[in-house]
């Protein structure tokens, strides 16, 4: 395949632009298609934005069955996304979508299996997993430079409902499906089951609604876990912080990443510019110098991700082009949705909750 043709679906979505512009910075991308249900939408974003751009589309059908093109971007919100990803994949089509594919569980089954029935790739954007300090982690993890994990750690606080406008489809249980946890911790979910290479097999939460908006999801949550090999983690997320500039683009975020074990540990603040792994360890190739730091130089792209989030897609792309898996599968996207619906059964009942393997 000389170059790959992608259909970009929905262009209000908080991330949308951010992806059309890692699709123009690809070298691996020929063409791209653009659709909202907004005419005014189509046509300010291909007059803004028309690098690529072969054609604007508002009507679905007219895009679908009038257009050839391997791969579809899917930014809809998340109650309509699982019935599109099902439309592209029943059309042989490779799907990438934004997380968390859907608003429920069941319906990413359905998904999941239906990809592997046709035999197309599924992808989801956990970028995140693709960061350099991220990667480097799990090589430190997976070399055994901590030992045997015991125990994980993961914050992911933002800036307040109030100044991420509480009327916005996000704060919609109907719609988005859950809160904190489904827009922004499933990252975090994510990143600890990446980096240990492990899946959570129980959870114990508490989660609520406590910013005193009119919403009816989770703003803040606080999640044990238990991983397959034994390690215990937590996830404290929350849109909690008061100093903060209106909008989704000047949020303000305290945020940690950590891994321990007995010989030692890893650890990171993901929000650090430039960003910064630290590592401590016991082992007997780091007697010398037990403690280190290591400092990444990213590349300033002007895209979702930088030059980490292009690296990613790219790697989709190739796995398109049948050159191994997607980086994050539906597979993972399933797990993690598993994870936080398993987080929400605990915080009802009281009690842990198991997530059959």
């Amino acid at each position: 395949m000389d170059g790959i043709r992608v259909a970009l679906f929905g262009l209000t979505h908080p991330h949308a632009i951010g992806h059309l512009k890692t699709l123009q910075l690809s070298d691996m991308v020929n063409g791209i298609l653009l659709f909202d249900d907004d005419a005014r939408v189509v046509a300010d974003v291909q007059e803004e934005m028309g690098h690529k751009v072969q054609g604007g589309y508002d009507n679905l059908d007219e895009l679908l069955d009038g257009e050839a093109f391997e791969v579809g971007v899917a930014d809809f919100q998340n109650h309509l996304n699982g019935a599109l990803c099902l439309r592209l994949i029943g059309k042989g089509i490779h799907v990438i979508s934004e997380k968390p594919v859907s608003n429920s569980a069941e319906e990413l089954s359905r998904i999941v299996d239906a990809a592997s029935k046709q035999g197309v790739k599924l992808g989801v954007m956990y970028q995140n997993r693709y960061h350099p300090v991220a990667r480097e982690a799990r090589r430190l993890v997976a070399d055994g430079v901590i030992g045997r994990v015991t125990g994980c750690e993961a914050r992911m606080i933002t800036s307040q409902v109030r100044f991420r406008n509480p009327g916005h489809w996000l704060f919609d249980r109907r719609k988005a499906g859950g809160g904190i946890l489904s827009w922004l911790g499933c990252h975090y979910i994510d990143l600890l089951r990446y980096v240990l290479d492990d899946d959570v097999a129980e959870v114990a939460a508490i989660a609520d609604t406590l910013s005193g908006e009119d919403i009816d999801v989770e703003d803040v949550a606080s999640l044990a876990f238990r991983f397959g090999r034994g390690a215990i983690g937590s996830l404290h997320a929350g849109y909690q912080l008061a100093m903060s500039i209106p909008g989704y683009s000047g949020a303000t975020y305290d945020t940690f990443v950590g891994f321990r074990g007995t010989e030692g540990r890893v650890y990171w603040n993901p929000v650090d510019r430039p960003p910064v792994l630290h590592a401590e360890s016991a082992t007997g190739g780091w007697r010398a110098s037990p403690v280190r730091s290591f400092h990444f130089a990213l590349p300033e792209l002007d895209c979702y991700g930088g030059a980490f989030g292009l690296a990613f897609l790219e790697r989709f792309f190739h796995a398109v082009n049948g050159n191994g898996e997607p980086p994050a599968t539906g597979e993972d996207a399933l797990r993690v949705a598993r994870t936080i619906d398993a987080a929400y059964a605990s915080s009802e009942t009281g009690r842990r909750v198991a997530i059959p393997s």
